[in-house]
């Protein structure tokens, strides 16, 4: 589960199940789902928003959401707190990945 703090610079912190309880239970973190809409109404974290990572999943290939970081945007400021997570970890590491990437600042050589 990926811990994103937006600022100037992103700060990406990796922090277990248990961790991610005690930092939602100080009500100063969001938790963005990066589960699909139909694993997300299976059962989530209370307050969690879904944004899915990928749109779907078929023997062909995944197809990536491509309006995520933007959906996220919508749902939080560069200055929230907010965990991202899914079921195996594997989603919100690649989309904490994305996140911090549009924050960061560009640099050209």
């Amino acid at each position: 589960m990926g811990s994103l703090r937006s600022s100037t610079s992103a700060a990406v912190e990796s922090v277990d199940a248990e961790a991610a309880c005690g930092l939602l239970a100080s009500e100063q973190y969001g938790y963005v789902d990066v589960r699909m809409w139909e694993d997300f109404e299976k059962g989530h974290v209370a307050g969690a928003r879904n944004v899915p990572y990928y749109l779907s999943v078929t023997p062909h290939g995944k197809e990536r959401n491509p309006d995520f970081v933007d959906q996220v945007a919508a749902l939080h400021s560069k200055e929230d707190r907010f965990l991202v997570g899914c079921r195996s970890g594997v989603r919100s590491r690649l989309a904490t990945a994305d996140l911090a990437a549009a924050v960061s600042p560009l640099v050209n050589g």
